[in-house]
């Protein structure tokens, strides 16, 4: 599925089986989550994109062929994430802060992701995944799992966490917190019980709209909805030396607020990508603390209407394509 110009729809097309070169592995994809981010590449909102790209960056599948200097075998499974290539020896990169690499490649934006029967992935930024974990409930973890896992270590050690639009990330990332015995305060869009319900399911001990005040202030607060509104609200809502984190690739222009909000040290931070590290750390710790996926599966064909319910807000959890649910049921 091929976005050929931003703001139009996915078009697609057969193209030959890609070719791996030295250091890279041709993957077979069985399941490729739909990440906001993919909505901000189709909808042009983020610049320079490589075009015609195949989105897609939280793929899981098997290596099917692989190229000189690769020491993955054949059929294992692996996972491909956002951060596809670094360079390794800018002064980021030399300082464990590949995510800022000052020449990346990213999967599905300026190099082709995983809304695709196959795709070409970097072996050495591709993480080797379980035989026996369901590829479904497995692909958002690759980076509503791995953003969220930045965000949160971002946001420090606090006991009360804030989270700024519950989709993906913060899905899991709430059974996180729960997990290491952090209180949550979800935030959803007013109105929005069913999230609201779905989020209080999760373990969050308080759910309402994002233009409510949480029962008790709160340590730390993410933003995951890319709503650039939402950070003095939620400075509001941060007690003395609190943080807020925003979470996103793209949000939309903070307005102006008053000092008052940020004084007192608070600090209002954005998390950009990810390093590999991130990826092996949460990965690791996904399965002890037990995250549950929430997904709905798309073939690989409907790719615009997964994108779709995305945009408009009728999911919960995450959209997934399956390449092979065309073969085996009518999504």
């Amino acid at each position: 599925m091929v976005l050929r110009r931003a703001g139009e729809r996915l078009a697609i097309e057969e193209r030959p089986e890609p070719e791996p070169g030295p250091g890279q592995i041709r993957v077979a994809v069985e399941a490729c989550g739909v990440c906001r981010t993919d909505l901000h590449v189709v909808d042009g909102d983020l610049p320079d994109p490589k075009l015609p790209i195949v989105p897609g960056h939280e793929i899981v599948g098997r290596i099917e062929a692989a190229g000189e200097g690769v020491g993955l075998p054949l059929g294992s499974r692996v996972g491909v994430a956002w951060l596809g290539h670094a360079c390794g020896h800018c002064p980021y990169c030399v300082s464990a802060r590949e995510n800022l690499c000052d020449t990346p490649l990213f999967t599905g934006y300026t190099r082709d992701g995983g809304f695709a029967t196959h795709t070409i992935a970097e072996a050495a930024f591709a993480f080797p995944l379980a035989e026996d974990l369901d590829p479904v409930a497995a692909a958002p973890l690759l980076c509503a799992g791995l953003i969220g896992w930045r965000s949160l270590k971002a946001a420090g050690e606090g006991e009360a966490i804030g989270i700024y639009g519950f989709g993906a990330a913060a899905h899991i990332i709430a059974q996180v917190c729960r997990w290491q015995g952090r209180r949550v305060f979800a935030f959803t869009r007013p109105g929005d019980a069913a999230g609201q319900r779905f989020a209080l399911s999760l373990g969050a001990e308080w759910a309402g709209g994002s233009d409510e005040k949480p029962p008790a202030p709160l340590d730390a607060a993410i933003l995951f909805a890319p709503v650039g509104a939402l950070a003095p609200q939620a400075l509001a809502a941060v007690r003395k030396g609190g943080r807020v984190v925003c979470g996103g690739i793209y949000m939309s222009d903070i307005p102006s607020f008053p000092y008052r909000l940020l004084w007192e040290e608070r600090s209002v931070v954005s998390v950009a990508n990810l390093t590999r590290a991130d990826g092996h750390e949460f990965l690791a710790l996904a399965p002890r603390a037990q995250v549950r996926t929430t997904t709905r599966p798309y073939a690989l064909e409907k790719a615009n209407e997964a994108l779709d319910d995305l945009r408009a807000g009728r999911l919960e959890g995450a959209a997934v394509l399956a390449p092979y649910f065309a073969h085996t049921k009518n999504v």
